[in-house]
């Protein structure tokens, strides 16, 4: 027997939300053949042996009258008997499809949840804060944010999440297992919305649009955290130190500045990381893989972010600005790394002789002199560098690079320093000032020489 029902707007919603936690009991004797969500009406028919069915709303008990919403979402569903949906398990069968982006699953109420991805549909709020949640479980592990709970523990490490499946991600850290590999490149991934995320790198799709600013993204995780910019939303605290971020896992990562813990081991060298993405990034030093390039010049990078900096030689970017003297920087760590000319701070300290520094480069240069080391060799003449940057400059001697142009003569140089002091012919700035006489200098080296007509001595 079939029965066809037509739904209003508050009726769909209902059946929705209580399909979701109660379809595996209530349709135990039932065949959904089709539901039916489009813009002006929704139609449910079912296949049954009994007169009787017992919906999960009880508004759906009760013949429902026909109604126009033109903001309704379409969705349509074949479900075949609870028997044959059982064996999906053991086939792998997904019966149920997404018409919106294709996505396919084993059980109905999967792909309610999955389309309220489209929808941004979020019946479920947390009572303590407002936040609203697409899924009661969603909610659930939410709210263990306000109550500290973790009831989900490693049993190799003794770490305990929020979540079940934060544990099971964790535990690839463990053993190594990637289980989600890409069809097209073979790339495998420890979560499947990384492996999601990876093929968008292929196929260039980002059906995932910011309602806001209209920015477009591969995967609704990062639309999520993308969000986060336009409401200052900040929910997850470190409780060590007070600093306040937009994303659990970026908590976690943080949490390992205070405790030490590396996780991530590169099974090549044995060097350690706190986070797997600096392991991945890492890795590409062994196996010589670059897989992103400018756009402009075609140069080839091991990550995104250096890809981003890299293009700043090409536009003049400096977005970093240093508050007390106004010089601009196109990186973060250089504006960092400048202002301890004003504080006179140097962090980074020689455990051998005590020296201090303030850039880390120079302490890892200094430290070869105690140790003798330079490990970096150019393979084409064989000069030894204690540095990975200086055997990068050097090897422009024999390749004729020349990356740093002068946007205001056509002259090109293979160093950024040099561009820096060229431009000071255009701008006359002269920053090198002899404090004898008031002479100044828009070279260093200038000065220096000069300072040795007032002390007599040869250069």
């Amino acid at each position: 027997m079939q029965h066809k029902f037509k739904l209003k707007q508050s009726e769909r919603i209902d059946f929705r939300n209580n399909m979701e936690q109660e379809t595996e009991e209530t349709y135990r004797h039932s065949d959904i053949v089709n539901i039916s969500i489009k813009k002006n009406e929704t139609s449910i028919e079912i296949n049954t042996e009994s007169e009787r069915i017992d919906f999960p709303s009880k508004t759906l008990q009760e013949k429902g009258e026909a109604s126009t919403h033109s903001d309704n979402f379409s969705m349509s569903i074949s479900q075949a008997s609870p028997r044959t949906a059982h064996t999906t398990i053991h086939t792998g069968e997904k019966p149920y499809h997404c018409d919106v982006c294709g996505k396919s699953f084993s059980k109905v109420y999967a792909l309610t949840k999955h389309i309220r991805v489209h929808t941004g549909e979020k019946p479920y709020r947390c009572d303590v804060c407002g936040k609203l949640s697409s899924t009661k479980s969603g909610l659930d592990v939410h709210k263990r944010i306000h109550t500290g709970e973790k009831p989900y523990q490693c049993d190799v490490c003794g770490r305990s999440f929020s979540g079940r499946s934060n544990l099971t991600k964790h535990k690839h850290i463990h053993t190594g297992k990637k289980p989600y590999p890409c069809d097209i490149c073979s790339k495998s991934f420890t979560e499947r919305n990384a492996l999601t995320v990876h093929k968008s790198t292929h196929t260039g799709e980002k059906p995932f649009q910011c309602e806001i600013c209209g920015k477009s993204f591969s995967h609704v995780d990062l639309l999520t955290m993308h969000k986060s910019i336009h409401t200052g939303e900040t929910p997850y605290h470190c409780d060590i130190c007070g600093k306040l971020f937009s994303r659990s896992g970026d908590l976690t990562t943080h949490i390992r500045v205070h405790t030490g813990e590396k996780p991530h081991h590169c099974d090549i060298c044995g060097k350690t990381f706190s986070h797997s993405n600096a392991l991945t990034i890492h890795k590409r030093m062994h196996t010589g893989e670059k897989p992103y390039s400018c756009d402009i010049c075609g140069k080839s990078f091991t990550s995104k972010s250096k890809v981003t900096v890299h293009k700043r030689i090409h536009t003049g970017e400096k977005p970093y600005h240093c508050d007390i003297c106004g010089k601009s920087f196109s990186q973060s760590s250089d504006l960092t790394t400048h202002k301890y000319i004003h504080t006179g701070d140097t962090p980074y300290h020689c455990d051998i002789c005590g020296k201090s520094f303030s850039r880390r480069g120079h302490l890892t240069t200094h430290k070869y002199i105690h140790t003798g080391g330079k490990p970096y060799l150019c393979d084409v003449c064989g000069k030894a560098f204690a540095l990975r940057s200086d055997l990068t400059i050097h090897i422009r001697t024999h390749t004729g690079e020349k990356p740093y142009h002068c946007d205001i003569c056509p002259k090109s140089f293979s160093q950024s320093s040099d561009l820096n002091t060229h431009k000071r012919i255009h701008t006359g700035e002269r920053p090198y000032p002899c404090d004898i006489c008031g002479k100044s200098f828009c070279r260093k080296s200038g000065l220096t020489k000069h300072e040795h007509i007032h002390t007599r001595d040869k250069p």
